[in-house]
């Protein structure tokens, strides 16, 4: 039913969803199936035909689109009874699929409810929505993301969480992907596509251990997640900017806005309300001083700490990035929530400065050392 309906969609020259309907509908009467699989077959090709037609308008040549792996999706019609799933396969008959523990454990939650299902020949997947209640945060958490970690933290604390093993994931990766000599493209982008999918997959797991962490960490303080904006950064390692080949290949496989989106819908799930500055509000973040607000000078001999000349000094450049992006991000969050009673929860203390001088962790301020890590 998809590909009938990518047939008719490019003999048209139809890609939305309406247009596809009045045309496509009809003809899918043929099959004998439930209506709820025609519209969602429909809905996918018109998917399909708009990614295609996206693709033509950026200049990149494309194929003519052709659905090969069988899928079941609908959104109506199913209903979960007796620890299954009850689909309509014809007129008065369903087909019963028996759930695991986990996905009844998860499906009877609260407020969990189930949009759709998609049936695969070898799996079941089902397509969830919740709304949880939102968190009345008091304090806020900035998370500063690199290469080789993710700190988070505020002026009350700060932690960092190391991520090198996904880096020496993907130097093994590009290392056996390189190894591989036979003169056949198809070999080689069947080998690349499967260590690439494995480095995927393991790079994922670590970054969902971590920000699963940072979540649960900030629920508890009832602290509002801060982001920072650092789009266009694969425009800094690019040829021609003096930059060794290897250095390119190593930043640019720098999965960043994976760790975003794990942060951001991890913490919608949860109600924890998540700040995303702007570029003129992130800049500047790791290089000006939390104590007196000046810049922050580097030293090749100091790696990523950075000296204050101010304040006698040595600060993580990481660390100082996350309490200056929960400061700023406090700001916004000040301006855009409504005042709280002292009486509701002490919210009002996250709207007023800080008279003290903030206490930086993992700082030695005596003399030029390196602060540990917690």
């Amino acid at each position: 039913m998809v590909n009938d309906s990518i047939r008719k969609g490019l003999t048209n020259d139809t890609s939305s969803l309406r247009g596809l309907s009045l045309l496509a509908y009809s003809q899918l009467s043929r099959y004998d199936s439930p209506s709820y699989y025609k519209l969602c077959a429909i809905s996918r090709a018109a998917g399909i035909l708009a990614a295609r037609k996206k693709s033509i308008r950026r200049g990149y040549a494309s194929k003519t689109p052709y659905s090969v792996k069988p899928q079941l999706i609908s959104c109506y019609g199913f209903k979960i009874e007796n620890r299954s799933l009850r689909i309509p396969v014809s007129r008065r008959k369903r087909f019963r699929i028996p759930l695991t523990n986990h996905t009844l454990a998860v499906i009877s939650q609260t407020g969990v409810t189930v949009r759709s299902f998609t049936l695969t020949p070898h799996s079941l997947s089902l397509s969830i929505a919740r709304e949880p209640p939102e968190i009345e945060c008091i304090h806020t958490v900035g998370v500063d993301r690199n290469l080789r970690n993710l700190t988070a933290g505020n002026d009350e604390w700060v932690s960092c969480y190391d991520l090198s093993e996904t880096v020496r994931i993907v130097r093994t990766t590009g290392r056996i992907v390189a190894s591989f000599k036979r003169d056949d493209a198809r070999l080689r982008r069947l080998v690349s596509s499967k260590y690439g999918e494995r480095r995927r997959d393991r790079t994922s797991q670590i970054l969902h251990n971590t920000t699963k962490t940072i979540v649960a960490k900030a629920v508890e303080r009832r602290e509002a997640i801060v982001l920072e904006d650092i789009r266009g950064i694969r425009s800094l390692y690019r040829r021609g900017n003096w930059q060794g080949r290897k250095h390119r290949d190593k930043m640019n496989a720098w999965s960043f806005s994976q760790a975003q989106k794990q942060i951001e819908y991890k913490a919608r799930w949860t109600g924890l309300p998540v700040i995303r500055l702007s570029k003129r509000e992130t800049r500047g973040s790791s290089l000006t001083c939390p104590r007196c607000g000046e810049r922050l000078q580097g030293d090749k001999r100091l790696e990523r700490k950075l000296w204050c000349e101010k304040c006698r000094m040595v600060m993580d450049r990481d660390r100082v990035a996350a309490i200056n992006l929960a400061r700023r991000g406090r700001v916004r969050f000040a301006r855009s929530r409504p005042p709280i009673n002292e009486a509701q929860g002490g919210a009002v203390e996250a709207v007023k400065g800080n008279p003290t001088p903030t206490v930086i962790p993992g700082v030695d301020a005596p003399k030029l050392t390196y602060p540990p890590i917690s």
